[in-house]
């Protein structure tokens, strides 16, 4: 059986055993009195989904059929499903969820904060927008007093704050290959209003992220040695790595370690 068989039949499972979970009359349905099994049948689901019988009857049944990920949220909505669930779903189906997307103002778990406090060399989370959501006194020690309180932005400082050319070794270099980062990052959330503002001020207050933003290219966001012109200590070398955050799939912990550089 090829790989994409096995994936289709571990959906239409997974899907069949959430349905069996959903009363009747959680979703506002009659609960009927000839059930021969629990659960919401696949004709309810259809409608609760506004998709056919037969589509949704093709799905559980493995098919090689074309689903949009707005019907795959429509059915994670009606079958109440976690976030763990929810994963599992998306996975199986190769879709990226619109949900997981940026999500802006939503505060880090808690004790999460405390964590990059810990973390003796310089550290940062950032969310999909690049928004710095907490960092450590090493990683303002390092980036001479930012940031400093508020709610910081890295794309903003590094295009729009004179302080970073300063600061980035190879800083054009670098800031090419943030902003294919970026776009790699954002890609899933792409017409977001807020994303989409960010864009617009960057391209207008720097000629060369403007520049970059139009070559379309798009990389990983990957480790290796980060260079540093500090102005008290001079040239700092560092060694990056980033981490996706199991809790909040759309954060990343960045660590900037010095005795790991080569």
């Amino acid at each position: 059986m090829r790989d994409d068989d096995t994936r289709r039949r571990a959906l239409g499972a997974f899907l069949r055993s959430a349905r069996g979970r959903i009363r009747p009359q959680d979703c506002g349905l009659p609960a009927g009195v000839r059930r021969r099994t629990p659960g919401l049948r696949r004709e309810e689901i259809a409608q609760l989904c506004d998709i056919s019988a037969t589509w949704y009857t093709w799905i559980e049944q493995g098919r090689g059929i074309s689903v949009s990920a707005d019907v795959w949220q429509r059915l994670a909505d009606v079958l109440r499903l976690d976030r763990a669930e929810r994963h599992y779903l998306f996975s199986l189906a190769e879709c990226a969820d619109p949900q997981a997307g940026h999500r802006e103002g939503v505060p880090l778990p808690d004790g999460l904060s405390d964590c990059v406090d810990r973390i003796c060399d310089p550290a940062y989370i950032l969310d999909q927008a690049w928004n710095v959501l907490a960092w450590n006194p090493p990683l303002q020690q390092l980036f001479d007093g930012w940031p400093a309180t508020g709610r910081p932005n890295l794309l903003h400082y590094i295009f729009m704050d004179p302080a970073a050319r300063s600061l980035v070794v190879d800083w054009q270099e670098r800031a090419s290959r943030v902003v294919a980062e970026f776009r790699a990052d954002v890609a899933a959330v792409a017409g977001d209003p807020a994303l989409a503002a960010l864009v617009a001020e960057l391209q207008a207050g720097n000629p060369w992220f403007a520049h970059c933003w139009t070559r379309q290219a798009v990389v990983d966001r990957e480790g290796g040695t980060r260079e540093f012109q500090h102005p008290q200590h001079g040239l700092l070398r560092f060694r990056q790595f980033t981490f996706r955050l199991a809790i909040r799939p759309d954060c990343k912990l960045v660590m900037l370690l010095r005795g790991a550089v080569p």
